[in-house]
């Protein structure tokens, strides 16, 4: 049984996180930390489980195996360094930390302990894209030249995202920082490594973080990437474009269609998509603890290079002119 605690209540998942890990049959929610104790201890209590006051006692208790943080993000690099440090097998959301020399430093400590490390990447999972993914690994593409993808939802005009998410200290950014980071990553899956990244970003809800925003992104082979978010579309897709020199594909929700010199004579189809039964983020960790495997599809160094690209984006952002990643 894996002794997860939980630290901090903060994010918007946090929740759902500790419902899984008490829904795993090889885990459980055994402690809670959280930065605001009125907060923690109601959480606590709602849990069944302990309030540890102090950082510190969570990371030295030998009887607690694991930490999931999901606490204010610029609280990140402090925290992830002490668990990784401590040995801790550590879950985190997005974005690992808000500057680079953090994310390397956070790293080497995870690699250094051989602690079994997740980010919470969960658009990896999704079985349109796997399939996608598939396809341009078995070269019905061709050599990859541009991808695009498209992440909004309404919670800036709706009004349902927490006050603390607009937060330029704690969050580090708006929209791109936040639901931005799926494209990001996605990006960086498909396309390899970034050289550069040019942005534009605004605020349509006034907000003191940007709450619509665009990235382009140089890749190192030559393709172009868009990465594309916001809190202002109600009635928004989520779509996701790929091409290559011997075909493209698009994926709409979870519709994929797709067009190959290679096998469907340049004609589109709407792909049968399978099944991949790719678990949760939260129970791949766990899953890696208790099997002892490494963690192929949110590991460190995929959130290292997440924080990297978030750091050009913002710095782009602000400076007007393209960032090097």
């Amino acid at each position: 049984m894996v002794n997860v605690a939980m630290i901090s209540a903060w994010h918007v998942h946090a929740k759902g996180y500790a419902r899984e890990i008490n829904d795993n049959e090889n885990a459980r929610v055994c402690a809670v930390w959280d930065e605001d104790e009125k907060r923690g201890k109601e959480w606590a209590e709602e849990l069944g489980c302990a309030f540890i006051k102090s950082f510190d006692d969570v990371v030295n208790n030998p009887e607690i195996d694991a930490v999931a943080i999901v606490s204010p993000t610029d609280m990140h690099a402090k925290l992830l360094l002490k668990a990784a440090k401590a040995g801790k097998h550590i879950f985190t959301e997005k974005v690992l930390t808000l500057k680079n020399k953090d994310a390397e430093a956070v790293a080497k400590a995870v690699k250094e302990k051989k602690i079994h490390f997740t980010i919470s990447f969960p658009h990896k999972c999704s079985n349109a894209l796997n399939y996608v993914k598939q396809l341009a690994d078995e070269g019905k593409f061709g050599r990859i030249t541009y991808a695009r993808l498209r992440n909004c939802h309404s919670g800036s005009v709706d009004n349902w995202l927490p006050p603390h998410f607009y937060d330029v200290k704690q969050c580090g950014g708006g929209a791109m920082m936040d639901l931005g980071a799926h494209p990001m990553y996605l990006l960086n899956w498909f396309l390899g490594k970034p050289l550069n990244i040019q942005s534009v970003f605004t605020s349509i809800t006034d907000k003191p973080v940007e709450d619509n925003a665009v990235s382009l992104i140089e890749f190192e082979n030559g393709a172009i990437g868009v990465s594309e978010t916001g809190f202002v579309s109600r009635c928004d897709r989520y779509t996701f474009d790929i091409s290559g020199t011997d075909g493209a594909a698009r994926v709409t929700n979870d519709t994929v269609e797709y067009s190959s010199a290679a096998d469907t004579e340049r004609k589109w189809i709407t792909a049968d998509v399978p099944d991949y039964h790719i678990p949760s983020p939260i129970d791949y960790w766990i899953d890696s603890i208790v099997n002892d495997t490494d963690n192929v599809l949110f590991g460190i160094d995929e959130a290292v290079e997440l924080t990297k690209m978030m750091t050009a984006a913002y710095k782009s952002s602000t400076g007007g002119v393209r960032a090097d990643v």
